[in-house]
């Protein structure tokens, strides 16, 4: 019986654990991913329209994640300015998709912001480098 009131005890304080060390959902992170995917992944087959027609919303997600508070247990003088740089290459592609720049220059920006933002993904799960 003290056997398995032992194992009950390390079990219960194992998941309490594994619980306290999850992070807390970030909202915003999730919103830019929704867009940064339905933008980015056509491209990859040449396909540009959704990128021209979600650069503006690209932006402004980036920049609703860029002004949200970070959650509990992230590290945000990591990930600000990740932030900064991420919301600084979706104004360059809004701008780009504006003046009617190429496809190759289109491909060339979002897959700079799409790298950014798995850098923060990364750094968001503890890892150090993409």
């Amino acid at each position: 019986m003290r056997t398995l009131i032992i194992l009950f005890v390390f079990t219960v304080a194992a998941a309490y654990s594994s619980k306290a060390q999850e992070k807390a959902e970030w909202k915003e992170m999730k919103a830019f991913h929704a867009v940064m995917s339905k933008t980015f992944h056509p491209v990859e087959e040449n396909n540009f329209e959704p990128v021209k027609k979600n650069a503006a919303s690209l932006l402004s997600v980036a920049k609703e994640w860029q002004k949200s508070a970070v959650p509990e247990g992230y590290n945000k003088a990591v990930l600000k300015p990740l932030m900064k740089r991420l919301v600084a290459e979706c104004k360059d592609l809004k701008k780009a998709v504006a003046e009617g720049k190429t496809d190759a220059e289109l491909k060339d920006l979002i897959t700079k912001a799409h790298n950014t933002f798995h850098e923060l993904t990364e750094k968001c799960n503890g890892g150090e480098e993409h």
